[in-house]
């Protein structure tokens, strides 16, 4: 056994049982290291633990573990689902992850098309329910409408709505406008709806229409022209030839879309194409989506931890030659294995690379039915594949071009300000702005910037209270006080074990001891308490978006905290607030700089500063929107519906206005007693 874990651990390891399961890896601080399956824990865990592995990154790993816990399961089938599930809530540093980024739109047809049928009366008003509609969906689903998809973007959803009106002329407009059309609109003119809200269809003909779109989702697209051609023959025979007429011209669009789709096979009618490429320490996975027969596009999907992943995934495979993979295999296998989490997987899968066969039966077992991964395909399954490989290509090669020029940004900005960061690539910028309508509704803005981007998990909004309406260095006061009091206090509360001398590093490889000139000022620059809280060291730059003033602000509040000034940095507007113009002022007294309007420094402070400007509007404008409509309080008192509250803020301008008025002006407001004026005055006050 490896020398420097203690006994409890290696008994712990020595005791495991030779059967299916998951373990895991804990380190020092409780944070996850690694999670793997093992068809056999006993042999799987015990190998990590038998030899020294050195330097490399297993061995880094290794040597981090401090505590082991597994999960006995009944096959292995079950111990892939159970890692991947961990994965995603884990997030372990030394496994492949992808972004849980798995909101797919949907295609909407509303209701149910039993009760839309019932729901046409003969005579009687159009009734939104006897006439669904079609609509783009993004959420949970329920029974009570119909939905197709997922569709891998909103363009494809909005496409596909295009092709219905253009064929089954469907209606798409909301319910409360059906409710209100006296006259039909615009798109019936144009022969995009037959006008279901003014009595021009009959519910009969349009259910037919809504159940012969549906087939055409599905990919049921000769069914729909056989029973189209036979309406249209039907009609003719009983000489009723501008019906036929219609039904020959929807036959003619519907023959037009399929060409133009170019569907050659009935046969894959929901496909999804996975090609994966790895290039340059970087991977990309590219999901294309094949739905009702029909090509809906795809989107590119890029790991993290692919280095140190990949290390341990090796070590794993070592020992079990039979399971020995490529990088691209490892990285195909993780996204398919924690995609499908919580998603429909369609019945076929085409891979660019072969996939274990037991990563296939845990799907089918998770799905509930027999699910195909194919490997090289034939026919139009192979061009959907090529296609796939090529656009993977070409978004890995975008995101290693941008990754270049972000990473030569951050360089230009470190050397511009003569900065001296740890690391180039842990680099870290936080920026503040504040944002609010004539002092109402004020919010600050606080973006990161790490690891060469934007880290919008890290983004925070601070609600501005307590100040004059308006003042700006009051709201920054505020917000650089409740982001760096914390951070500040820990750097006074440093354990005593800590050298006074030293600068209290991130756990990661220990550091070279670097004497400080005064422990305190050590403690605040670089104090890193932990993995948690909202800001867990001093950034290497703190921007605020603002000249002279707003700089003295924040040197003051971090002056009062025991902070180190030089990080502040002031971005002032230019001559006539052109871009490319503004000038960095400094907390320190340095001189003004002026970096120039194509210095790559300038244009990754812009990018970072209009980031926090765009946040920070953001978030002030759907406050304010919460505040004007005054959901949070109306809504709260018995008796107040949609339309009193709506009367009370158009007739006070706003909640504030509400609560600024007397009982008697609240009374006089139509449908509110003197009884319900009185609730409110009180709910209010």
């Amino acid at each position: 056994m490896v020398e420097g874990h203690s006994a409890e651990l290696l008994a712990q390891v020595a005791a495991l049982p030779a059967l299916p399961g998951v373990y895991r890896y804990y380190d020092a601080d409780e944070g996850v290291l690694y999670v793997g399956k093992a068809r056999n824990l006993k042999k799987r865990v015990s190998s990590y633990f038998q030899k020294n592995h050195g330097g490399t990154r297993i061995g880094h790993m290794v040597g981090k573990i401090a505590r082991l816990e597994t999960t006995v399961v009944r096959s292995e089938a079950e111990a892939l689902l159970l890692e991947n599930n961990l994965i995603k809530t884990l997030a372990p540093r030394y496994n492949i992850l992808f972004r849980d980024d798995k909101s797919y739109p949907y295609l909407k047809i509303t209701g149910a098309p039993d009760k839309a049928i019932s729901a046409g009366r003969e005579g009687a008003a159009p009734s939104a329910q006897a006439f669904p509609r079609v609509a783009y969906y993004r959420g949970s689903v329920d029974r009570r409408h119909r939905y197709f998809g997922p569709y891998p973007s909103a363009w494809a959803v909005k496409e596909s709505i295009q092709l219905l009106q253009k064929v089954f002329r469907l209606r798409t407009c909301e319910d409360t406008v059906f409710a209100n059309r006296t006259r039909p609109c615009l798109l019936y003119q144009i022969k995009r709806c037959t006008g279901p809200c003014v009595n021009l269809v009959s519910p009969e003909a349009y259910h037919q229409d809504v159940l012969n779109a549906e087939a055409f989702l599905r990919g049921d697209t000769q069914a729909v022209l056989q029973g189209l051609e036979q309406r249209m023959m039907a009609h003719a025979e009983k000489l009723e030839f501008e019906q036929a007429a219609e039904l020959r011209n929807q036959m003619a669009a519907l023959s037009k879309v399929l060409h133009q789709q170019s569907v050659e096979t009935v046969s894959d009618k929901d496909v999804d194409i996975l090609a994966v490429q790895v290039h340059g320490g970087k991977a990309c996975v590219n999901l294309a989506m094949v739905r009702g027969g029909r090509h809906l596009g795809d989107r590119a999907y890029f790991p993290s931890h692919i280095e140190d992943a990949t290390a341990v995934q090796e070590f794993d495979d070592a020992e079990d030659a039979v399971h020995a993979q490529s990088v691209e295999v490892q990285v195909l296998e993780a996204f398919i294995a924690q995609h499908y989490i919580g998603v429909p997987v369609p019945s076929a899968l085409i891979t660019s690379h072969p996939i274990d066969p037991e990563l296939g039966e845990a799907l089918s077992q998770q799905a509930g039915t027999r699910i195909a991964a194919v490997h090289n395909p034939r026919g139009q399954r192979r061009l959907w594949l090529e296609m796939a490989e090529k656009n993977a290509q070409i978004q890995l090669a975008r995101l290693l071009a941008e990754e270049g020029s972000q990473q030569a940004r951050t360089r230009a900005l470190v050397e511009a300000l003569d900065l001296e960061p740890d690391q180039l690539d842990t680099f870290r910028v936080e920026c503040f702005d504040i944002s609010h309508t004539a002092g109402e509704a004020t919010q600050a803005s606080c973006v990161v910037f790490h690891h060469h981007q934007m880290q919008n998990r890290e983004y925070r909004r601070y609600n501005i209270d307590d100040i004059t309406p308006g003042d700006d260095y009051a709201a920054m006061r505020q917000v650089l006080t409740r982001r760096y009091a914390r951070l500040a206090q820990a750097g006074r509360d440093t354990p005593e074990a800590t050298p006074p001398e030293e600068e209290v590093e991130e756990a990661a490889p220990p550091p070279e001891p670097a004497p400080a000139p005064d422990a305190g000022a050590a403690a605040g620059k670089r104090a890193r308490p932990g993995a948690g809280g909202s800001a867990q060291r001093l950034p290497d730059l703190v921007l605020v978006d603002g000249g002279r003033g707003q700089v003295s602000m924040a040197r003051e509040v971090f002056a009062e905290l025991g902070l180190d000034l030089s990080v502040i940095v002031g971005v002032e507007k230019g001559e006539g607030r052109k871009v490319g113009l503004e000038e960095l002022v400094f907390a320190d007294g340095r001189d003004k700089v002026y970096l120039g309007r194509e210095s790559a420094a300038l244009m990754l402070v812009a990018q970072i500063r209009d980031e926090a400007h765009r946040f920070a509007i953001t978030g002030m404008r759907a406050r304010r929107a919460r505040v004007r409509v005054g959901g949070s309080q109306l809504e709260e008192i018995p008796g107040i519906g949609a339309k009193k509250r709506a009367r009370l803020l158009q007739r006070f301008g706003g909640v504030r206005g509400v609560a600024a008025a007397s009982v008697e002006d609240i009374a006089t407001v139509e449908g509110i007693s003197r009884e319900l004026a009185e609730e409110i005055y009180r709910a209010l006050h």
